[in-house]
Formats: C-alpha cells, structure tokens, sequence
C-alpha cells in the first residue's frame, strides 16, 4: 500500500528507502523484490528511487553496507576490558543487534544475492574486522595468528548460523547461547 507523499531531506529519504528494502529482502528472496514495490510504499516516484540507487544490485549493496556498518559500531571492543570480557561484550553485543535487527541480519545472511562479488566484498570486510578484532584482543602473532585466524574465522560463522536459527526458533535463552558460543570459541582457540 502506497503512503502519501512526503518531503524528505536527502538523507532521511535514503534511510526510508533502506528500511523498507531491508523489510522486503529479510522476508524474500533477491528475485522477488521489485524496485517499484520499494518505491510505491515510500511513496515516491519509480524515478526517484533510481536517483538513490542506480540499480536493484546498488539498493541491495546499500543496505548490507548499511547493516554491516552498523554491526561494527555496535560490536565495537573495549580494549579496557581482560580479553574474554571483551569477546562476552561483544557476543551479547551481537545477540542485541540480532534481536532488534532480525530484518538486517536476515537480508544480509539469506540474501540470495549474497554471492555477488560486490555484495561478498561488503560481507567479507565486515567477517575480517571482526576477525582481526578477535585476534588482536588475544594477541596472537607469526604461525600461531595464522592458526587461529581460521579458527576464528570459522567461529564467527557459526555464530552467525546459530543466531539466525535462534530468529528462527527462540526457545534457547540468550544466556545459554552464549555460553555455547564462548566454549566453541575457546575449543577451537585449544585455551
């Protein structure tokens, strides 16, 4: 259903346009997302939406970078804290941002589109921020980084595969999740 017309700085009606997007693509794949549909409940002209995003690939780009942008800031580690509080903060950060951004996490990890190598390039930055984060918090340097920066990498993947089946189906209460998590990581570190 189209809303009436509204004036909006730019900068407001970009957001308007990525909340929606992000609403349709946690719902449905890539293909079934219109670029008219988007722009018809923002109630704005076809045109205009092209005038913020070229392409459906440069909307859908918009918003995992959006979404992966925002996921940094709020995972963001406190180097005052001993290591393992950091990774704990920073794990309940996640599971905050999962809870209250299901939409973004699901449009960013279901995305079909999720193979385009525009859209993985936005992904893997954000998989390789958090990764050296983690990295850097336990000190690991030469051979023994190498090690575990696969290790981390892989953990950070299942972390992601546990939350969204968490969306999925709740009944696992944050707080053994998180226990579930930190004894993965620390099995697959070997500490």
């Amino acid at each position: 259903m189209a809303t009436p017309r509204k004036r909006l700085d730019r900068e407001q009606r970009r957001t308007q346009l990525l909340d929606i997007g992000i609403q349709l693509f946690a719902d449905r794949s890539y293909e079934d997302v219109w670029i008219e549909e988007v722009a018809e409940i923002a109630g704005v002209s076809r045109g205009l939406m092209y005038h913020y995003f070229p392409t459906k690939r440069d909307f859908f780009a918009a918003i995992v970078e959006r979404e992966s942008k925002h996921l940094l800031d709020v995972t963001a580690p406190d180097a005052s804290l001993p290591v393992h509080e950091q990774i704990a903060a920073g794990l309940d950060a996640y599971f905050e941002y999962v809870k209250t951004h299901s939409h973004g996490v699901r449009a960013i990890n279901i995305g079909t589109l999720s193979a385009e190598a525009a859209i993985r390039e936005i992904v893997e930055h954000e998989l390789a921020e958090q990764q050296t984060r983690i990295l850097d918090a336990w000190g690991f340097e030469g051979e023994r980084r190498v090690l575990a920066a696969v290790a981390v990498r892989g953990w950070i993947a299942f972390v992601r595969a546990v939350c969204l089946d968490w969306l999925d189906h709740p009944a696992i209460p944050q707080e053994e999740l998180r226990v579930i998590c930190l004894r993965t990581l620390a099995g697959a570190l070997g500490n």
